[in-house]
């Protein structure tokens, strides 16, 4: 792609891994100043050469815990004092619960708003400022079309999800006259840390199936036939950061291989 990202800095949390690790590769070989956000540092460290190697662009890396508000002002204030600029935000910073709500605790509900919902207010309401200083600036949620069309034991991430949804559209038209730009990826299936995980402890309980026949039988139901992949995510995310869209806010994006009822 020529996306004309040369010189913009992104700030990309949940950043060591899947959507967002390929978010960020992406970034970087646009040119983009990149820097990304996780709990574990070693991850981070590999990401970062990983992400050198294949783009000859450095990012830099910064243990965060989004749940945290000490911690996202801290990394922010680093960033913006390397870079210079921050114009990019994306709220990756999230995992799945999908329990039937009479077995889902506080602790669990807890967990999910800290990380999703509050992670990406605590970002948002930070870099904001910033944005303003510098006339304009994108900011992207990562939802799932969940949050739009609910199924059974779903809980508590088809709420948490919703609620993103409705926080990028009051964000983006209480911003748009700043030029922040606020949109949201709906996310289906997409191959991920945490669905190996998922295939490692399979093999644990028994089963013989390889990661590729596990990746076929869980998209087996999705209309396109396949598991999406996480640099599909990060094309799109990376498209939408762009002046190329400059008239697009306040949206909601399915990539889910047309599994979603609901546009």
């Amino acid at each position: 792609m020529n996306l004309d990202l040369n010189g913009k800095t992104a700030l990309i949390t949940g950043g060591s891994d899947g959507i967002g690790k390929a978010t960020a590769t992406i970034l970087a070989s646009e040119g983009c100043k990149v820097a990304i956000c996780a709990r574990g540092l070693e991850k981070l460290k590999n990401t970062q050469k990983e992400i050198l190697e294949k783009t000859g662009n450095k990012i830099e890396i910064f243990p965060t815990d989004v749940r945290k508000e000490s911690d996202v002002k801290e990394t922010i204030q680093k960033v913006i004092s390397i870079f210079g600029s921050i114009n990019i935000l994306i709220n990756n910073a999230g995992t799945s619960h999908a329990n039937s709500f009479e077995n889902t605790g506080n602790e669990i509900w807890e967990e999910d708003f800290s990380l999703k919902i509050y992670g990406a207010i605590y970002t948002s309401r930070a870099i904001i400022p910033q944005m303003k200083k510098e006339n304009g600036g994108v900011i992207i949620n990562l939802t799932t079309p969940g949050g739009k069309a609910f199924s059974a034991n779903k809980i508590p991430t088809s709420v948490s999800r919703s609620a993103g949804i409705a926080l990028t559209k009051s964000m983006s038209k209480e911003l748009a006259s700043y030029n922040i730009r606020v949109n949201t990826v709906c996310v289906g299936l997409i191959k991920s840390g945490q669905h190996k995980t998922r295939w490692e402890d399979s093999k644990k309980d028994g089963s013989n199936a390889s990661l590729n026949e596990f990746y076929e039988n869980m998209g087996k139901d999705i209309p396109m036939g396949r598991v999406g992949e996480a640099e599909e995510v990060g094309s799109l995310i990376s498209f939408l950061c762009s002046d190329k869209v400059a008239y697009i806010t306040g949206a909601s994006i399915n990539i889910d291989g047309g599994t979603s009822p609901v546009v």
